[in-house]
């Protein structure tokens, strides 16, 4: 997989709002996400979900916040963590 670019907000984001997306890699709780256990899996690759906002972190990197269908979680997650089912990258 290609390297990130060191900062990515100064592109646009590369999913859109309601976008259907899927999780390339298992996604444990590093501490931020309430009610779920440290290093809990709360996304398993190949979950599907939709893009419902889109923010930044560090003022550097765009983060996704998807719903996902399966577990009705919402989580962050980085364009590189996600893969487009809607024939958009």
């Amino acid at each position: 997989m290609p390297r990130e670019p060191d900062v990515d907000i100064f592109s646009d984001p590369v999913f859109d709002f309601g976008q259907k997306v899927r999780s390339r890699k298992n996604v444990k709780n590093d501490g931020t996400f309430a009610g779920a256990e440290i290093g809990e899996v709360l996304v398993r690759k190949g979950e599907e979900g939709y893009v419902r906002d889109i923010g930044t972190f560090l003022q550097q990197f765009h983060v996704y916040a998807v719903e996902f269908i399966g577990t009705g979680r919402i989580v962050g997650m980085r364009a590189a963590e996600l893969e487009s089912l809607e024939g958009k990258p």
